[in-house]
């Protein structure tokens, strides 16, 4: 099972649902599950370490497949369209690597936090940016389920908040949301509500739910990023 796979059965609940599609992402990977996982137990990997006379456990295996695989989804998902607005793009991950083009490491150097006299990336699964300048225009946190990470994501966006060179870096979060922390709208709120509604620019999720000002259904990620970005050009 590979990320191929996964974008060619996204692309047939895109024509089955149309815009619809992002509300089945879940179970995509729910439906998939099994199958990666009697993949897994067959593959070089797993066999080496049953010769080695180790326990294989599957469902560990799963969870990091998934999260990554989520995160790529969702790049796959807005790509085109990021592109449209004359911005990329691309996963954090890419950014840690030790040779990085031009264009890459110029936006590395207008993302990292500083501690002192020590440089450290924030963590971003993607990252938005003017191809043109590099200047990041936003970061986005991707993540199945919210639990404790979500303040981690606010933690960065806090970070650049109180550096006046990054303090423009919007702060993302999309999410299935699988545990149901922000289905509620403010009424009853989670403590996963208060802190996406108080500290992050936008929070975009996969799944039916209660909107706000900054909690709303994926799609609105891309024209809330098309205003900032229009928002942009009229202040330049």
């Amino acid at each position: 099972m590979k990320l191929d796979d996964l974008i060619k059965i996204y692309d047939t609940k895109k024509r089955q649902f149309g815009e619809k599609a992002y509300l089945h992402i879940s179970e995509i990977f729910n439906d998939i599950r099994e199958e990666y996982k009697k993949e897994y137990l067959a593959s070089p990997k797993a066999q080496k370490k049953r010769a080695q006379g180790k326990l294989l456990d599957a469902e560990q295996s799963w969870k990091p497949f998934k999260g990554s695989n989520f995160e790529k989804l969702v790049l796959h998902i807005i790509e085109s369209e990021i592109e449209s607005l004359n911005l990329k793009c691309v996963s954090g991950n890419s950014l840690g690597k030790e040779h990085l083009p031009t264009e890459l490491s110029k936006v590395y150097y207008n993302l990292v936090v500083r501690y002192g006299r020590y440089s450290v990336l924030p963590d971003a699964d993607l990252v938005i940016y003017d191809p043109k300048t590099s200047r990041v225009v936003g970061i986005i946190s991707c993540k199945i389920t919210l639990r404790e990470r979500v303040a981690q994501t606010a933690y960065w966006k806090l970070k650049f908040m109180s550096d006046p060179l990054r303090m423009h870096i919007k702060g993302y979060l999309v999410t299935a949301d699988e545990d149901g922390d922000l289905v509620e709208g403010m009424a009853k709120p989670s403590r996963d509500r208060i802190i996406v509604e108080y500290d992050l620019d936008g929070t975009y999720v996969l799944r039916d739910v209660v909107e706000s000002d900054k909690v709303k259904a994926f799609p609105n990620l891309i024209e809330d990023i098309r205003r900032l970005v229009s928002g942009q050009k009229k202040k330049d």
